[in-house]
């Protein structure tokens, strides 16, 4: 879901559900916080109470702002899922803000999505012209309106309708879906976006990344594969198929940008690829310095792996202010400027005098790049040689990653030299798609911002870029 920080880049969403745990809208809060870095525009819990009953609160803001004791203890049952957002396709307001609910003839039901439907738009103009009406202007809601447009199937079990609606979609998706009786988690058949199960007491959670099981006291189950819906109810975990095509084309920047470095995604924990992919960076682009820095906080790793590998010190000639709020939550530019020189400082006497490699996960825009450079210089480094544990971000992304054309996007009309002068480094080297793969041991990873090599089709998306680019 899409928009950008001085940061760079934005994360997508994040979604959780509980199924058969007393409060479960209490642990979801408690997952919504854990899972708080991938969106911080707005939040919301669905529950079900013990009459079958749906209730929700939602709101624009943090989870600790949109929740308090008061309105969580309307949420009761022992069923619940939740959602953490950043706007994407649709924007914002709190009629985007998820999870969705829904009012029908076959049931009620809710639904949350992580991710960005590329074919939402004709979809919806279909469904429109089929008598629907949206209560909002994101992507998600047109799943909703997918599985409850065929009214005379009503008296078929709804995964008949989900499954159909999950086949007409294009793009990628984390899906959860509540009906009175069970959660239903969906994920989309080319392995784009995170899901996983864990096991609670004799219920289960669902989330985004593993790192809100550790939270809940959860213990991990399994991921949820590409192109399946794993229903969960009194009968316990029930896999289908709903597409026999299947990827594993995770998002590569997960692993780069988005995930916590204490979460696994399928099998691979994000601190020990961000790690390898700073010693594999190491390697294909060395050079002489006297301390090695890391960009707080999704880049320590990185840097941490080039340090080891280079016999570099490591060393914190920058800290990140915890106490200052990303940035890209001010209302004007000028505001996200002095955002971020209160929220990074350099120290000075740590950088000195000393020949410097920064190391950070990406480069988009290249503003912060290059603040960040000046700001150590001013700081009196002798040297400041970037290395990226990433290859040039130079083509949009349109499956949840705020980058959506190609004006955005630095790399995609400066050659590495033209950048290095850009951003004032003494010089600038990118890892490899190749060596990214070697990271995580891995065949496939979706590297479309990378090598414009896209998963999925795009319909009108790459038209949009086009005419958008000013290059």
């Amino acid at each position: 879901m899409q928009r950008i920080d001085d940061r760079e880049l934005h994360e997508e969403c994040g979604v959780f559900g509980v199924f058969g745990v007393p409060d479960a809208a209490n642990l979801t809060y408690y997952g919504l916080h854990a899972l708080q870095h991938r969106g911080q525009e707005g939040c919301g819990i669905v529950s079900v109470s013990p009459e079958g009953r749906m209730c929700r609160v939602r709101g624009e803001g943090l989870v600790t702002e949109v929740f308090n004791e008061s309105n969580l203890a309307g949420l009761k049952g022992n069923m619940a899922i939740g959602h953490v957002r950043y706007s994407t396709a649709g924007g914002g307001g709190t009629e985007n803000v998820q999870p969705f609910l829904f009012h029908h003839v076959t049931g009620d039901f809710a639904l949350a999505h992580n991710g960005n439907i590329v074919n939402s738009t004709l979809l919806r103009n279909y469904l429109e012209t089929k008598g629907s009406l949206f209560q909002s202007t994101s992507d998600s809601e047109v799943l909703a309106h997918l599985i409850k447009k065929e009214v005379r199937k009503s008296d078929q079990p709804r995964i008949y309708s989900i499954i159909e609606a999950l086949n007409m979609l294009e793009g990628a998706f984390a899906f959860l879906i509540m009906t009175a009786n069970r959660i239903y988690a969906c994920r989309d058949k080319y392995g784009l976006r995170p899901l996983s199960i864990g096991k609670l007491g004799d219920g289960y959670v669902i989330s985004s990344e593993t790192c809100a099981f550790e939270v809940v006291g959860a213990t991990f189950i399994r991921d949820v594969a590409p192109g399946e819906i794993v229903t969960i109810d009194d009968h316990g975990l029930r896999s289908r198929d709903y597409s026999q095509f299947k990827r594993h084309e995770m998002c590569a920047m997960e692993y780069i940008y988005f995930a916590r470095p204490d979460s696994d995604i399928e099998g691979c924990n994000v601190h020990a690829f961000r790690k390898e992919s700073g010693r594999l960076l190491y390697h294909e682009a060395p050079v002489e310095a006297d301390i090695v820095v890391g960009v707080p906080d999704s880049s320590l790793s990185a840097a941490m792996g080039y340090a080891e590998e280079s016999g570099i010190p490591y060393e914190m000639g920058l800290i990140k202010n915890k106490y200052i709020g990303r940035t890209f939550i001010q209302p004007s530019q000028d505001m996200r400027e002095k955002g971020v020189r209160m929220k990074l400082s350099s120290v000075s006497s740590i950088v000195s005098g000393k020949r410097v490699i920064l190391v950070d996960d990406s480069i988009v825009r290249g503003t912060t790049s290059r603040r960040i450079v000046r700001l150590l210089r001013e700081a009196g480094a002798t040297e400041v040689h970037v290395r990226i544990a990433s290859p040039p971000f130079k083509n949009p992304c349109f499956y949840g990653v705020d980058t959506s054309t190609y004006d955005e996007l630095i790399a995609a009309r400066m050659s590495v030299a033209e950048l290095c002068d850009k951003i004032g480094a003494d010089t600038l080297a990118f890892l490899s798609p190749e060596a990214l793969l070697k990271s995580g041991g891995r065949s496939e990873l979706c590297m479309a911002c990378f090598t414009g090599h896209y998963p999925t089709a795009l319909y009108q998306s790459i038209e949009q870029a086009n005419k958008n680019n000013k290059c």
